[in-house]
C-alpha cells in the first residue's frame, strides 16, 4: 500500500512561530549588516567604503531569500509586509506579528552593535545628511516605490523566493544604496531604522523612515494594481498559501483534528 500523499497536495506551510522567528532573524541580520556597515565605516576611518555599505545589505538579502524565503516569505521589512497585505496576497491578521518580529530583530541588532562598539552605534542611525527632512521623505518614498515594485513583480504570492526574486530584490537594494546612502541613508525599511535609533536614543528623524517607506509601499501596491490588475486575493489556493496553512479546507482541518 502506498502511503504517500497525493501529488496535488502542497507541503505543510510553516507555523506562525517559525515564520516570526525567521522574520526576526532575517531583520536582525539585515540591520546588523546595514547599520553595522555604517558603524564599521566610521571606526575604520572610511576603509569600509560607502560603496561597500550600499552593496552589503543587498547581498545579505539575496542570501537570505535563498536560505529562508520559503519559510516566512523573507519580508524583513514592515513596508514589504504592508504592500503584500494591500495587494491581498498576505492576510491582514498576520501583519502585526510580522512587524513585531521585524522590529524585535532590528532592535536586537542595535543592542548587539552597541555592546560591540559602544557609542559608535550612533553611526548606524539613518538620518538626512545632505538634504532636508522633507527631501529625505520624498527620496524614501521613491526608493521604496522602486524596491517594493520589484518585490511585488517577482515574488511568488507573498513569498520572495527563487533566483529571479533574489537577484532582483538584492540588486535593487544595492542600487538604491549606491545613489542615496550618502544623501539620506537609503533605508527603505522602518525596522532597520528603528532598531539603531532606539538603542542610540536618536529618534528625532525616525519619522522620516516610517512615513517615507510606508507611503512608498502604498504607492507600489497601487501601481501594481494599475499595471497588473487586481491580485488573485480571492483565489482559494492563494489565500491558503499566504495564510501559512491556517485557512485550510474545513474538511481537511476536521480530518486532521480527528
Amino acid at each position: 500500500m502506498d502511503d504517500r500523499a497525493p501529488s496535488d497536495e502542497r507541503p505543510a506551510e510553516p507555523p506562525l512561530r517559525t515564520r516570526v522567528l525567521v522574520e526576526a532573524f532575517g531583520t536582525f541580520a539585515l540591520t546588523f549588516v546595514a547599520a553595522g556597515g555604517d558603524v564599521m565605516g566610521r571606526l575604520s576611518g572610511g576603509e569600509v567604503t560607502a560603496m561597500a555599505r550600499a552593496i552589503a545589505p543587498g547581498l545579505l538579502v539575496m542570501g537570505m531569500v535563498y536560505a529562508l524565503g520559503d519559510r516566512s516569505g523573507a519580508h524583513f521589512n514592515p513596508a514589504v509586509t504592508t504592500a503584500f497585505a494591500l495587494r491581498r496576497l498576505f492576510p491582514g491578521r498576520l501583519v502585526v506579528p510580522y512587524v513585531v518580529a521585524q522590529l524585535a530583530g532590528a532592535i536586537a541588532a542595535g543592542v548587539v552593535l552597541a555592546l560591540l562598539f559602544g557609542d559608535a552605534v550612533d553611526a548606524g542611525v539613518t538620518r538626512p545628511k545632505l538634504v532636508t527632512p522633507e527631501v529625505a521623505v520624498v527620496l524614501e518614498v521613491i526608493l521604496t516605490l522602486f524596491l517594493v515594485t520589484v518585490i511585488l513583480g517577482t515574488a511568488d504570492r507573498a513569498r520572495i523566493v527563487g533566483p529571479n526574486a533574489a537577484f532582483a530584490v538584492g540588486g535593487t537594494i544595492a542600487l538604491c544604496g549606491l545613489i542615496a546612502l550618502p544623501i539620506e541613508g537609503a533605508s527603505m525599511n522602518p525596522a532597520r531604522s528603528t532598531g539603531p535609533a532606539l538603542v542610540a536614543r536618536e529618534l528625532s528623524d525616525l519619522w522620516i523612515y516610517w512615513v517615507g517607506p510606508l507611503l512608498g509601499a502604498v504607492a507600489a501596491a497601487l501601481l501594481a494594481r494599475a499595471v497588473h490588475g487586481v491580485a488573485p486575493g480571492a483565489d482559494r489556493e492563494t489565500r491558503k498559501a499566504a495564510a501559512g496553512g491556517d485557512e485550510r479546507d474545513p474538511e481537511r482541518r476536521g480530518a486532521a483534528a480527528g
